[in-house]
């Protein structure tokens, strides 16, 4: 089983639908016009909210978030079939970390416990 972040384009971009809360907290990312600058705004991403999951990047024509529907940021679980399981609304708020737990559940179960038999 494996985890990843899927960093696609920024959703509140500088010359786009900038968030109050950004500047407040002086995050300010443009679009990304090639992909060296969406890499470059991942890499940030990734250290400043110390994300420990292995993060990849889409490609600069949006590939991943046109097939997966992504922006602004959804939960996938995909399985060993490379099928979709479940997929969140999309986030923040139709995010479901219990979807998520139920599909991981569902494809991984965890091994039955064992008794001490003498």
């Amino acid at each position: 089983m494996a985890f990843y972040v899927v960093y696609i384009e920024e959703a509140h971009p500088i010359d786009g639908w900038q968030m109050p809360i950004n500047e407040k907290e002086h995050i300010s990312v443009a679009t990304a016009r090639s992909f060296d600058q969406r890499d470059a705004a991942a890499k940030t991403c990734v250290v400043k909210l110390c994300i420990s999951i292995p993060a990849v990047v889409d490609d600069i024509h949006d590939t991943t978030e046109i097939a997966y529907t992504g922006w602004p940021d959804r939960l996938y679980v995909i399985d060993r079939a490379g099928r979709i399981a479940y997929k969140s609304g999309p986030g923040p708020y139709g995010f479901s970390p219990m979807g998520v737990e139920k599909t991981l559940q569902r494809l991984v179960p965890l091994p039955a416990k064992q008794t001490d038999h003498p």
